[in-house]
């Protein structure tokens, strides 16, 4: 670990979140000085999440799997998709085939960040907590280092390169570059509870799953992040909250008109009522001279699917990655720079365009999908739920990337390859029948 008072590193990560901690783990375990600089004091809360399976591998990749199964979060194998009447479908991770994880983890975000962030001090990174960063240093055009404050003392260090994990507080994208656009999409707002004492055999489908459940105006999330704890919101167009009577209100209603979510939280009691707004945002530039950004710091998308730490994860690390062959002399900036911004904005394109199809058709991905025409075998929809965002093998995905209005980024060159299994997706035969008449999934 470098001295924390040294005034010069490596690299500098602001924030240590999925982002920061996973490109922080990868940087250090190279061997590279590595400075974490985060905002908050660690734990701290964050609404529950519900992991994809790609996740499965990210942590593996990143030597953590072990520390997070001796937490003793819950184990997901599918993901139910139900409605305001009594019938529902279930994605089965098993439906992905051989070679990939068919299970994954749901988590009480505040506890699995400790994990990730302890993880990356163990591997080598400085890490400091409570420590606000109130300005990027340039030289030109170049980022050179950060300026921060902790424990009432104003502090400058300089890096070979910075990472931007600063979440929705966009150190660069937002304050610097002043690139951050908000696409004019319905503002939505979610209205969540946590429920203590869940009793699973309450629950209608499988034990562990996330369920989403849809009704007229929105859509319901189910997520147990402990064994006997249940994370449930409601997501709605924020004009709908402020014609409520009150966010309890609103929330009772709606849990209501999904049986199977009402059923599940059956006798359990809530800690209160909690409300968070819901910016969509991205921006066309996540990298530059001495910088990348990675994770929420670039782009937000709707969290219907669950993949903010999957895409933390992966542009975490591969952004940790290229620094470090940029660092060795190994690689060229300017074409980094330019792979770096194809490869994330290919990930959550891809990821938005799922979103849009749910969203488009009355919270219904089955009902996107035929209205598209599109038949597609139920191990294409596990895996593009699951994470696999940037495979041109799967037929769903290439779907998507062509449909026209709903693109994210200005128009781009896609990085195509799965940076988390990419020996199978090289070898493995592409899907060609996507409008054949397949049996889809999700009728």
């Amino acid at each position: 670990m470098a001295n924390p008072d040294a005034n010069t590193f490596d690299v500098i990560v602001v924030g240590g979140g999925p982002a920061g901690s996973s490109a922080a783990v990868t940087m250090a375990r190279k061997g590279l000085s590595v400075l974490v600089l985060e905002r908050a004091a660690f734990p701290r809360f964050h609404i529950g999440e519900s992991m994809l399976t790609y996740t499965s591998a990210m942590l593996d990749k990143l030597g953590v799997t072990e520390k997070v199964k001796a937490e003793g979060f819950p184990v997901k194998t599918g993901a139910e998709f139900c409605h305001t009447g009594e019938g529902f479908h279930r994605v089965d991770f098993t439906d992905q085939g051989a070679g990939r994880a068919l299970t994954t983890f749901q988590l009480e975000r505040a506890d699995f960040d400790v994990i990730m962030l302890d993880h990356a001090a163990e591997c080598g990174a400085t890490v400091v907590q409570e420590a606000r960063v109130t300005k990027v240093d340039m030289e030109g055009d170049r980022v050179v280092g950060v300026t921060y404050t902790a424990q009432g003392t104003e502090r400058s260090v300089r890096a070979r390169r910075v990472i931007d994990a600063s979440g929705r507080a966009g150190l660069i994208t937002k304050n610097v570059l002043r690139s951050r656009k908000y696409p004019q999409t319905t503002r939505t707002v979610a209205v969540f509870r946590h429920y203590i004492g869940v009793d699973e055999a309450t629950n209608p489908g499988v034990e562990g799953d996330i369920q989403v459940g849809a009704h007229a105006d929105g859509w319901l999330w189910a997520i147990p992040v402990r064994k006997d704890k249940l994370s449930v919101g409601t997501v709605i167009p924020a004009s709908m909250l402020q014609s409520a009577e009150s966010p309890d209100a609103l929330f009772e209603e709606h849990v209501s008109r999904v049986p199977r979510i009402r059923q599940r939280i059956e006798g359990a009691e809530h800690d209160g009522t909690l409300v968070e707004s819901e910016f969509t945002y991205y921006s066309d530039q996540v990298a530059g001279p001495g910088f990348f950004v990675v994770g929420d710091a670039g782009a937000f998308a709707n969290p219907i699917f669950s993949a903010g730490v999957y895409l933390a994860l992966v542009s975490g690390t591969h952004a940790g990655e290229l620094t470090a062959g940029l660092l060795s002399g190994e690689r060229e900036e300017e074409a980094t720079v330019d792979e770096y911004q194809r490869f994330y904005k290919t990930g959550y394109d891809t990821y938005t365009r799922l979103i849009h199809g749910f969203y488009d058709h009355d919270y219904n991905l089955g009902k996107f999908l035929k209205s598209t025409g599109a038949r597609v075998a139920p191990m294409w929809v596990a895996r593009l739920l699951g994470g696999d965002f940037w495979s041109e093998k799967n037929p769903l995905g290439r779907h998507l990337r062509e449909l026209p209005d709903n693109s994210t980024f200005s128009p781009y060159e896609p990085t195509y390859g799965c940076p988390v299994y990419p020996g199978l997706d090289s070898t493995e035969p592409a899907d060609t029948k996507l409008h054949e008449p397949l049996t889809t999934a999700l009728d």
